[in-house]
């Protein structure tokens, strides 16, 4: 890593990497997906070069990229994944967004296959996507900045989208939220899967929604569930036990 990184970019290495590791231990970022961040500044953010495994990132690993989805990272010749376009887009629309999840989850892009089915809340924690889940059509790798935009229109205000026949894209606000939200965003997937199996589904109605909104507390939420990834992480030797100090801290 760069001898003048700063201490905030150094963290957000850590971060994205400890990021891409438990989701990957989780099922839900698999041998392709990607994790990114904003960096401080605004406008470049980090993220995996496109052969990297999902399975072995290290902080070392991740590219400074501009928001042209070019890495300026001139002592390395790895390339950023053809779908980082995915990144500079959003962050370019959303400046409400630090980070960002792209995977290829199964079961919860299944909601995009069948005609009339729709990917609704139905767990409380799924108020996050209360405002709705809009399905991008074009089921396309993102590979230019085109494409890009087109997907960054398709979230509009949203904190995730379905990309059809594809994979999801989750932002968040910093990672450890992303991390959550992850978590979460698949959780409710699967749970409205098994629902509809048993019958009519019941989503969550909007007072129910409102009346969980009032005594949620996003940070608290956020923190608990980093602790409780990072530790299991770290006991089960996903995450280098060295990291422990950096991510707990």
């Amino acid at each position: 890593m760069n001898e003048v990184m700063t201490e905030s970019e150094s963290l957000l290495r850590y971060q994205v990497a400890a990021v891409s590791l438990l989701l990957n231990a989780e099922d839900i970022l698999g041998y392709s997906g990607h994790i990114s961040t904003r960096l401080p500044g605004g406008d470049t953010f980090l993220i995996q070069p496109v052969d990297q495994s999902r399975a072995q990132l290290r902080p070392e690993h991740l590219l400074v990229c501009d928001m042209n989805g070019k890495s300026l990272d001139k002592s390395n010749s790895a390339r950023p994944p053809s779908e980082v376009y995915i990144h500079s887009e959003i962050y370019k629309a959303r400046p409400d967004v630090n980070a960002i999840a792209h995977y290829h989850h199964d079961l919860t892009t299944t909601f995009s296959l069948v005609e009339g089915a729709q990917l609704v809340p139905i767990k409380n924690h799924a108020v996050r996507w209360e405002s709705g889940i809009p399905t991008h059509a074009d089921p396309s790798h993102v590979s230019s900045p085109e494409l890009g935009r087109s997907l960054a229109e398709t979230l509009g205000p949203h904190q995730a989208t379905l990309i059809r026949a594809h994979g999801q894209v989750v932002v968040a606000e910093n990672l450890p939220a992303l991390l959550s939200d992850c978590v979460h965003f698949v959780e409710n997937a699967e749970a409205l899967y098994r629902a509809a199996v048993l019958g009519k589904v019941i989503p969550l109605s909007a007072k129910e929604m409102d009346a969980f909104r009032h005594d949620f507390r996003r940070d608290s939420h956020a923190r608990k569930l980093w602790l409780y990834y990072v530790g299991k992480g770290l006991d089960a030797g996903t995450l280098p036990r060295e990291w422990e100090e950096v991510l707990l801290s």
